[in-house]
């Protein structure tokens, strides 16, 4: 791609971004997280609305959730009975010395103990696949989501930051899933089980209990706020870090041609730093919590003891009264520390919720019309009509481009780099809207109709040819995917693949490596051929497809180009105008106009931009291009 983009730091001031391999297609390069590095601190912006959102997705799960807080209820409950059983045990069997009824007492506690591990097995094997559904839908609506914005979205954000949204965030809101939710409910129940339980045995000792409730509380507020901020500045980091390893990892061959190891490790250190900072910060007050609830739990403790023992001497309570409270009171703190140390993984899992749920309320910046026109049985007839476009606002890149390729026509578009070339079949795919001026095929505005159906009817080759990890036959399938097998063969065949592929280790089965690194730039070529081929679209998009394989390989491309361009209307991008000296109109463009249109003939005649981008290319010519801005008809 040659055109301006929007402002993008890049990810290495004396490094071209992406290389070899970088990715595909008209959005360009991955950002690069560079812009990020120094962002501003950022809070948690809504937790309550974030945790309802999280809930929404949960109570999808319907009877499971309804079933694991029965279970929850009676394993809390099961659980208050064992300082309640040991206070009766007390009193009505140690002090008077009834072994039998103490036995009896005791195998029932058993009984107690073994039904509450049992319940809580069964409530943890519920939980576990209640959350990994739920963190599925969570997945699969943010992948859809993506699936769903334009083109500019992602040219303006760094890849690697968006993949760390899609797994580390949502892997914080699995665990918490997975471990929070239930021990939460069961902390609560278990609290205020106990509450009622002592205000039942006694209203004093239950008050006494209960003294160091509202300083917990406090405490637990205090830390959890600076825990919050601590764990979404960590996983912004977390982000920019993934986007320099997935930027370095793709542009490798770029990194070692300019031999610019030792600054990405700089880079990478830096980074690191700030993730290592941020994620000391909010481990430390995350960490601070346990201590602190520790110390007050165990005053309250020794309240409860001094209290009790006070009240047994005064004939205020018995022994097991006393013994029960204890427990009570350990029961009573043991889920309030529960709760205190669930703040790491909730705040953690609140900040990705929250950056997961900004991109899940991103608004696409191309939608279809609510009554978008279908697309049936097009011929071809593609109009632009004062077309003017910008990236970004204020800087024109395409200034009132008129245009008009009829059917089966092919149209050249030459031109500098950055003039406006690619900018042209990128508003044609609709990839981004014009600012004014229509686009019209077979006389029909493209804002009015389906974008599928639209794009459907585009067959596309680009210069940077992207292919997945995957077969040789499946790449080519993805131009149809209920192609047959013998269908695809036949595809291959008209763009020149076939000889190639039966040369491969395993012919069409041959697994392509990341980013088909195991096969050549024009074996590449050909493959993007042949699955435009089995698209069989009505309109093609050749953006400088043969600019980087060698002379016997671009006759090959040349050949299938031709197959496939057989009665379709074409837009050819090339820098070698060798290619296009047969097209029924070349447009010149320089500066985001037109400047010259017409036959190869025509325009040579003209010696005008050119002739002299001609010459220069296959008489030597050298002499300065002349500054051409008006559109010469």
């Amino acid at each position: 791609m040659t055109e301006r983009r929007p402002n993008r730091t890049p990810t290495l001031s004396s490094q071209p971004r992406g290389g070899p391999g970088g990715p595909p297609g008209p959005g360009g390069p991955g950002g690069g997280p560079a812009g990020h590095l120094m962002r501003p601190k950022e809070r948690a912006k809504n937790i309550r609305g974030t945790v309802l959102r999280l809930w929404g997705y949960l109570k999808r799960q319907g009877w499971s959730l309804v079933v694991i807080l029965v279970l929850v209820a009676a394993s809390s409950g099961l659980g208050l009975l064992g300082p309640y059983l040991m206070g009766i045990a007390i009193d009505n069997y140690i002090l008077p010395g009834d072994l039998p009824g103490l036995a009896r007492i005791l195998l029932l506690t058993l009984a107690v103990h073994l039904a509450t591990a049992l319940i809580s097995w069964w409530q943890v094997y519920l939980m576990a696949t209640t959350a990994q559904r739920t963190v599925r839908d969570i997945r699969n609506d943010l992948f859809a989501k993506l699936q769903t914005l334009s083109l500019r979205f992602f040219d303006q954000r760094p890849h690697g930051e968006l993949m760390s949204r899609l797994t580390n965030d949502v892997e914080n809101i699995s665990a918490v899933l997975n471990d929070g939710v239930t021990q939460f409910i069961s902390s609560v129940m278990s609290i205020a089980g106990v509450m009622i339980i002592m205000l039942v045995i006694n209203v004093r000792l239950a008050i006494v209990s209960m003294i160091t409730m509202p300083l917990m509380m406090v405490l637990s507020n205090w830390v959890a706020k600076y825990t919050r901020q601590g764990f979404r500045e960590q996983q912004q980091y977390l982000g920019d870090l993934n986007g320099i390893i997935e930027e370095t990892v793709t542009g490798q061959h770029v990194v070692k041609a300019y031999v610019r190891e030792q600054a990405v490790i700089e880079q990478f250190k830096v980074v690191n730093r700030k993730l290592r900072a941020a994620a000391s910060r909010a481990q430390i007050f995350a960490g601070t919590l346990g201590p602190i609830s520790n110390f007050v739990n165990n005053v309250g403790l020794a309240i409860v003891a001094g209290a009790g023992g006070w009240m047994a001497v005064q004939g205020l309570a018995t022994v097991g009264t006393i013994a029960a409270f204890i427990n009570y009171a350990r029961q009573f703190s043991m889920p309030l520390n529960q709760i205190a140390n669930l703040y790491n993984t909730i705040q953690s899992a609140v900040a990705g919720a929250e950056r997961v749920f900004e991109v899940l309320d991103e608004k696409p910046e191309l939608v279809d019309d609510p009554d978008a026109i279908p697309l049936t049985d097009i011929r071809g007839d593609v109009v632009f009509d004062n077309v003017c476009f910008s990236y970004e606002p204020g800087v024109p890149v395409l200034k009132n481009v008129s245009l008009h390729a009829r059917r089966g026509q092919t149209i050249a578009l030459v031109g500098p780099t950055g003039a406006g070339k690619t900018t042209i079949v990128n508003l044609l795919t609709r990839f981004y809207d014009i600012d004014s001026g229509s686009i019209t095929v077979d006389g029909i505005d493209i804002r009015r109709l389906k974008m599928a159906d639209l794009r459907r009817e585009l067959g596309i080759v680009l210069q940077d040819t992207f292919l997945f990890s995957d077969t040789v036959m499946e790449n080519i399938r993805y131009g149809r995917l209920d192609a047959t097998d013998e269908e695809v063969i036949a595809a291959a065949k008209l763009a020149n693949a076939d000889q190639f592929i039966h040369r491969l280790p395993e012919g069409y089965q041959t697994q392509l490596s990341e980013r088909a690194g195991n096969i050549s730039q024009g074996q590449r070529q050909l493959l993007a051929i042949a699955r435009a081929i089995l698209a069989d679209p009505s309109i093609l998009i050749l953006d400088e497809a043969t600019s980087s394989v060698d002379t016997r390989t671009e006759k090959h491309i040349q050949e299938a180009m031709l197959r496939l361009m057989e009665g379709r209307t074409s837009f050819v991008i090339a820098h070698r105008l060798s290619t296009i000296r047969e097209a029924d109109a070349i447009l010149v463009i320089n500066n985001g106009e037109i400047i010259e249109r017409g036959t190869h003939a025509a325009l040579l005649a003209q010696k005008g931009f050119y002739y002299h981008l001609y010459m220069s290319q296959f008489k030597g010519h050298h002499e300065t291009l002349p500054e051409l801005t008006a559109v010469q008809l």
